[in-house]
């Protein structure tokens, strides 16, 4: 059977076939690429999303870190400022406290009963300490008699307690504005004891002073070591 050439109706439905064809294949490439296209899509998305979310975090990070610094800065700070303030009150208290004692001791040579047996210990002391044959006391002007009369007393406790015999002379040179008492001075002039009521008193404020600051303020916990 030979074959005919197509007519033009059949020519026509052949190419509506091949173009059908192509169109469904058209349609189904563009769904495909459509599809792909949305997937990329959505993953660059999430990409970009966590990126944008890890910027994020990681900058509230930095600012909350920036926060709890500046907390901690000012928290220090005020601190700081409490405890200056602290040690500041306590060092005046401190003051008040020693001004008060040195307010007494002025009074302690106005009482002669006291202020002789003061003077009588403190010259029996010195000679105690140097133990040499002669010995120069100085004195407020005001006071050269009655430490005379301490001296007297006093040379003779020395003789009973060392069994030696002490030569003195006292000397009103000391200053007037003092709250009294004796300095001592060995006959070869090397050797000084400052037995002043003044001295004695600045003495007791250092030695004293880390006592003192325990029983008015308590035990301080941020000292580990004690002497």
């Amino acid at each position: 059977m030979t074959s005919r050439p197509m007519n033009d109706d059949e020519v026509l439905s052949e190419m509506n076939k091949m173009v059908a064809f192509i169109k469904q294949e058209a349609l189904e490439k563009a769904r495909e690429i459509r599809v792909k296209a949305d997937e990329e899509f959505a993953i660059e998305k999430a990409k970009l999303v966590k990126q944008e979310q890890q910027a994020i975090d990681a900058q509230y990070e930095k600012k909350h870190k920036g926060v709890e610094v500046a907390q901690k800065i000012a928290q220090s700070t005020l601190t700081n400022k409490s405890r200056l303030k602290l040690l500041h009150r306590r060092e005046e208290h401190l003051q008040d406290l020693f001004n008060t004692a040195r307010s007494q001791i002025l009074t302690l040579a106005q009482d002669e009963g006291r202020y002789t047996q003061f003077l009588e210990g403190v010259i029996i002391q010195g000679f105690l300490q140097l133990m040499e044959p002669t010995v120069s006391i100085q004195a407020r002007k005001q006071d050269v008699q009655v430490v005379q009369q301490a001296a007297e007393a006093a040379a003779k406790n020395y003789k009973d307690i060392s069994g030696r015999d002490v030569e003195f002379s006292v000397e009103g040179v000391l200053g007037g504005d003092g709250a009294g008492g004796i300095k001592l001075i060995s006959g070869s002039g090397r050797i000084i004891i400052d037995n002043t009521l003044d001295e004695r008193l600045r003495l007791l404020e250092d030695r004293m002073l880390p006592e003192i600051r325990r029983d008015l303020f308590g035990v301080n916990e941020n000292r580990k070591f004690y002497t």
